[in-house]
C-alpha cells in the first residue's frame, strides 16, 4: 500500500507533466507567428471557441484556458490563412481596454468569452456580471469582473481581485501563484 508521501510524488508528477505539456503547446512551430497555417492551429489546438472576420481581412481565433486556466488566447490569422500574431489577452494591458458603456461584444473582442459558470446576475442592482481567471503582475492567481447593467448590457464598471482575498477557492496546502 502506497504512503501518503507517495501517493502526493504521483499525483505531482502527473500534475507537472500536464503543466509542461500546457506550456510546450506554443514552442511548436506551427503555432509561431509567420510560421502558421490555419490548418495547422487547427490541427494542433482544434477548433476554436469563438472566431470572427476583422475589417481588415483574416480572422481572430479565440482558445480560452478556462475556467481554471489563466489564459484566453487569441491567433490572428491573415486573409491567406497565415499566422500573424499569437497573444494572450487576459492582463492588465488588454483589461484597461475595458470602458464604460462598452458592449458585451466590444468586451469579448478584448478579451474573448467569460466562463458561463461564471456569470451571475444581481437583481436588486439589475447587474450582470463576467468573470475571468487570470494570473496578474505580481504571478498570483486573481479574477477580473466586468459588471453590466443588465437592461442595457453596456458596461457599468470592472473590479479585480487576488484570488486569495477573495478567498474563492480554499487550497491552503498549494503555492499561490502562477506562471505566464
Amino acid at each position: 500500500m502506497k504512503t501518503h508521501t507517495e501517493i502526493w510524488r504521483s499525483l505531482s508528477g502527473v500534475f507537472f507533466s500536464f503543466l509542461l505539456a500546457g506550456c510546450a503547446v506554443f514552442t511548436d512551430s506551427a503555432l509561431q507567428p509567420g510560421q502558421g497555417t490555419a490548418a495547422s492551429v487547427q490541427e494542433r489546438m482544434g477548433p476554436p471557441a469563438m472566431r470572427w472576420t476583422e475589417s481588415a481581412g483574416g480572422e481572430t481565433w479565440v482558445y480560452p484556458s478556462g475556467p481554471m486556466g489563466y489564459h484566453t488566447w487569441f491567433l490572428r490569422l491573415d486573409a491567406a490563412g497565415r499566422l500573424i500574431e499569437r497573444k494572450n489577452v487576459l492582463d492588465a494591458a488588454h483589461f484597461a481596454q475595458i470602458a464604460a458603456d462598452m458592449s458585451e461584444d466590444q468586451v469579448v473582442r478584448r478579451i474573448g468569452p467569460p466562463h458561463p459558470a461564471w456569470t451571475v446576475y444581481f437583481s436588486a442592482r439589475n447587474e450582470l456580471v463576467w468573470e475571468w481567471r487570470y494570473c496578474d503582475d505580481w504571478n498570483e492567481p486573481a479574477r477580473f469582473n466586468v459588471l453590466f447593467d443588465a437592461t442595457t448590457r453596456r458596461v457599468r464598471s470592472t473590479y479585480s481581485a487576488p484570488e486569495k482575498l477573495r478567498a474563492t477557492f480554499d487550497f491552503q496546502h498549494l503555492p499561490r501563484w502562477c506562471g505566464h
